[in-house]
């Protein structure tokens, strides 16, 4: 800017003082070229190529930086988001400066709790201004061919500062989900496939207990059984029939989430002789958990809560432990079942020897499944509103949304078009997994700004 700020004093000089003057200023370090005349630098500005274009997630447009006078774009086109974004960005604000006019008067820990969750889109907004008008002063020093040179020297960072201001904007306008502060349940079961399926969910189990353990979450099998009846919490050699992993850790429903759903695997069985590659899956579910400390009591007991499960609905049934050996099998009542009977949903755990235990398990599990079955009832009406505003589906739990070609060494997320050629590094559930997951969660974050805008135009629409 220094740069910039010397050439805008030259415009002042009588034109036999330029020259000497950019020496005197070329030799004291201020300007990093000598002077050059006007038709030179319309040369220069003709042969010198585009900038390349600005991509953002949330918009196609692109800003370049100009090589003639007549390619200057407005400062529209540099804007990489949305209007309904912008607008939405812009009434945050608005509410930002009450509240702190609120506040600055009388104290309210609610209203000041708000203020808190819109400082960071304040901020971020604040930042996305400053980025936009410094690129706008930019297009306009640009467009003067003694200033050519020196603007487009910062045309380059300014770009890519507002690229990362509009990335950051979006992220911070996008509703946080309800659960993604939460830990997670993540159950397992083999789909179609026999045998192979069963394996193939183990597999899968395998890989995010290996996922936790490198990022250093604290995870536990809450439940395990296998084809046999058998339930150890430890695990089992049979091949697996269900399984219920528990990662206890914050904010991890919010990075396994985009782990549900149907994973189809394509690879040859040990026990086929022919060498036919066969085709079997494995669904996964997430399911939000809540802490056992006890932190959340308050959602328990509120009846408006996702995790309130009334105790009269639900119906309690012990019986005997099944499987093979153990003293506590098919001596003790230490099984569990509850029934929630006006869903039907039913939960049985027979891992553990006590009984209390167990029935501490299956509540957990049931608070989560209905929780998470709550908040899809939700969305599925949302996306009622996106088909009929835009025609746009949905891809849930019951879609196959990642395969697994060992025949290939590829995994391939169909949500996103990801593919990854470092099979055994998702499965093992190592970076490769990592990069995956990383672009479900840019899928979701689109359809989270699609879902966001089409509910502003339907709600227009509805007070029209």
């Amino acid at each position: 800017m220094a740069v910039l700020a010397a050439m805008r004093a030259l415009e002042t000089v009588p034109l036999d003082f330029k020259s000497g003057i950019s020496e005197a200023l070329s030799n004291t370090g201020m300007l990093r070229s000598p002077w050059i005349c006007r038709a030179c630098i319309r040369r220069i500005a003709i042969s010198r190529p585009r900038w390349s274009s600005l991509r953002s997630a949330s918009t196609a447009t692109s800003a370049v930086a100009p090589k003639s006078n007549d390619d200057v774009p407005s400062h529209a086109t540099t804007n990489p988001i949305t209007t309904g974004l912008l607008a939405r960005a812009r009434a945050t604000i608005d509410e930002h400066t009450q509240l702190s006019r609120k506040l600055s008067n009388d104290f309210d820990p609610a209203l000041a709790k708000r203020l808190g969750e819109l400082s960071h889109i304040a901020s971020a907004y604040h930042e996305y201004t400053n980025a936009s008008n410094a690129l706008h002063e930019l297009q306009t020093l640009i467009r003067d061919p003694d200033l050519h040179d020196a603007a487009a020297e910062d045309m380059q960072p300014a770009l890519s500062r507002l690229e990362q201001a509009s990335a950051t904007l979006t992220a911070q306008l996008i509703p946080k989900h309800p659960f993604s502060h939460l830990s997670c349940l993540i159950e397992i079961r083999p789909g179609a496939g026999g045998e192979e399926a069963a394996l193939f969910a183990h597999d899968i189990l395998s890989m995010y207990q290996a996922f936790c353990i490198r990022h250093r979450f604290q995870a536990k099998l809450l439940k395990y059984e296998d084809s046999d009846g058998a339930a150890d919490a430890r695990g089992s050699d049979a091949p697996m029939q269900e399984a219920v992993l528990q990662v206890d850790a914050p904010g991890s429903y919010d990075v396994m989430r985009t782990e549900a759903g149907v994973h189809r695997v394509q690879r040859v069985p040990a026990t086929e002789a022919k060498g036919r590659t066969h085709t079997s899956a494995a669904s996964v579910l997430v399911l939000p958990s809540l802490p056992e400390d006890g932190s959340k009591t308050d959602d328990v007991n509120d009846p408006g809560s996702d995790y309130y499960v009334d105790v009269t609905q639900v119906r309690t049934d012990v019986f005997r432990a099944k499987g093979a050996g153990g003293q506590h099998v098919n001596t003790t009542d230490s099984a569990v079942r509850l029934t929630h009977v006006p869903t039907g949903m039913a939960v049985s755990v027979q891992d553990e020897r006590s009984q209390h235990k167990n029935r501490h398990k299956a509540w957990q599990i049931l608070r989560g499944r209905l929780a998470q079955q709550r908040r899809e009832a939700r969305e599925e009406e949302m996306l009622k509103v996106r088909r009929s505003t835009a025609g746009h589906g949905t891809s849930g739990r019951g879609d196959k949304v990642r395969t697994y070609n060992w025949g290939q060494k590829r995994v391939t997320d169909h949500r996103s078009g990801f593919s990854s050629m470092r099979l055994d590094d998702v499965v093992g559930g190592g970076e490769a997994l990592d990069e995956v997951m990383d672009s479900v969660r840019e899928w979701m974050m689109e359809r989270d700004i699609e879902d966001l805008l089409v509910g502003e135009v339907h709600s227009k629409q509805v007070k029209k």
